[in-house]
């Protein structure tokens, strides 16, 4: 199973994708998020070439937990895209995600000017990598 992570945005569409071992998450080029038909048909091209088989879709929450338009939109979203794709989609809860994309882009050196366009895929592979990290056995040497 090959796994890609999308963070939705109205402008900009994060994706990372996980290594053809199911390790490391790794942040793609952002798609626009303008024309969502045309974004759904190029995920699924997408997920045809890269032989991608899960989605993981990232849930916006607020802190306290509550979903709010954003987490509808995400929903709606997540639908659609596993019928167009024929993918399995999941969604997954982002919160605090893209501050620990910035953050983690603040210490490669990058500033929030030079960040801008690629916060999305980071945030993205934070999730993804999550994701990935969590269906990991246990480590029996902890």
């Amino acid at each position: 199973m090959r796994a890609a992570a999308v963070d939705l945005g109205s402008v900009r569409v994060g994706l990372a994708v996980a290594d053809e071992l199911g390790l490391m998450a790794h942040p793609r080029p952002a798609f626009s998020g303008a024309n969502r038909p045309g974004l759904l048909r190029a995920l699924a091209r997408f997920a045809v070439e890269e032989g991608i088989t899960l989605f993981v879709v990232g849930l916006p929450r607020s802190l306290s937990g509550r979903e709010g338009p954003p987490a509808r939109r995400a929903r709606e979203f997540a639908a659609e895209l596993k019928t167009i794709s024929k993918a399995e989609v999941i969604l997954l809860d982002e919160r605090l995600t893209t501050r620990q994309a910035q953050r983690q882009l603040h210490e490669r050196g990058l500033d929030m000017r030079k960040s801008r366009d690629r916060i999305d895929s980071e945030a993205a592979a934070v999730l993804l990598q999550g994701w990935l990290d969590s269906k990991r056995p246990p480590d029996d040497d902890a």
